[in-house]
């Protein structure tokens, strides 16, 4: 009830955020060719930039602190509703992911080797558990929605996973797009093998990437096209299933090693002495 009363309160707060998401749809998907590939601007970039603005802009004084940690318990409502489109995506392309055999199916393997890279990288910055969050996967929405359900939303967990989901909103697009063309160009990988590498789990980031790969490569836009949907459905399905078995327990296994040693820990440990 008391939720329910904070909703109603804010009124104000959720009839600027609707009018936030009409303006960014009917703005669309800004594109702007490079040499290098195209750069896109998709929505939800315009979204977390004009919700960014409100908050700390001194007029708006209808969206402070308190409206803030209102909007927050939203994200995982909005999140379920992803997950729930998720699951139906992955289960009528079972057939596909059966017949896409073990390249598509073990690449979130890969993103083991991102967690041993990276972890050691955010502790030896100052960041202490949102390490863990940070670095456990590529933190999009069913990575989101697994730390808020195992943390809870206002964990330093739950703060690291936004961290990295609001820049992979922000500069992930634009980082992946510019990536695809730039490794299309050299010819060292195969068009369907960077294609496959487009679908990350997140479907603005492989909108990018693969739209600059069709550029660059019209003669097989289709199966680019293919390639890089059918990886993301598999990103999707099965990401979150080594995020739960493989990733978040390796994370914080490295944790509890490196953090005495490189983190935050080994001040504790001088100090204590």
């Amino acid at each position: 009830m008391e939720k329910v009363n904070a909703i109603l309160k804010n009124w104000p707060l959720h009839v600027s955020l609707l009018a936030v998401v009409v303006i960014c749809e009917v703005i669309n998907t800004i594109t702007i060719k490079t040499p290098l590939g195209n750069i896109l601007f998709l929505p939800m970039l315009f979204a977390m930039v004009f919700g960014l603005l409100l908050f700390l802009l001194k007029p708006v004084t209808w969206i402070q602190e308190e409206q803030s940690h209102v909007a927050s318990d939203f994200v995982v409502i909005g999140i379920s509703l992803f997950l729930a489109k998720v699951a139906v995506t992955s289960g009528t392309q079972l057939k596909q992911v059966l017949e896409a055999g073990p390249a598509l199916i073990l690449q979130e393997l890969g993103n083991l080797g991102t967690i041993i890279l990276a972890l050691p990288f955010a502790l030896l910055l100052g960041f202490d558990r949102e390490a863990v969050g940070m670095t456990h996967s590529i933190a999009r929405e069913p990575n989101v929605g697994y730390v808020a359900s195992k943390y809870g939303s206002s964990s330093p967990e739950f703060r690291g996973v936004m961290m990295v989901y609001i820049t992979g909103t922000l500069v992930g697009t634009i980082f992946l797009g510019l990536l695809a063309s730039i490794l299309g160009a050299t010819g060292i990988l195969h068009p369907y093998a960077l294609a496959m590498a487009c679908g990350v789990g997140s479907g603005s980031m492989m909108a990018a990437s693969s739209s600059s790969l069709t550029a660059a490569f019209p003669a097989m836009a289709d199966q680019i096209t293919a390639y890089a949907g059918t990886s993301n459905v598999l990103s999707n399905a099965d990401g979150i299933i080594m995020t739960v078995i493989l990733g978040m327990p390796m994370c914080n296994f490295l944790y509890r090693k490196l953090h005495p040693v490189i983190g935050k820990g080994k001040k504790s440990q001088k100090g204590g002495k």
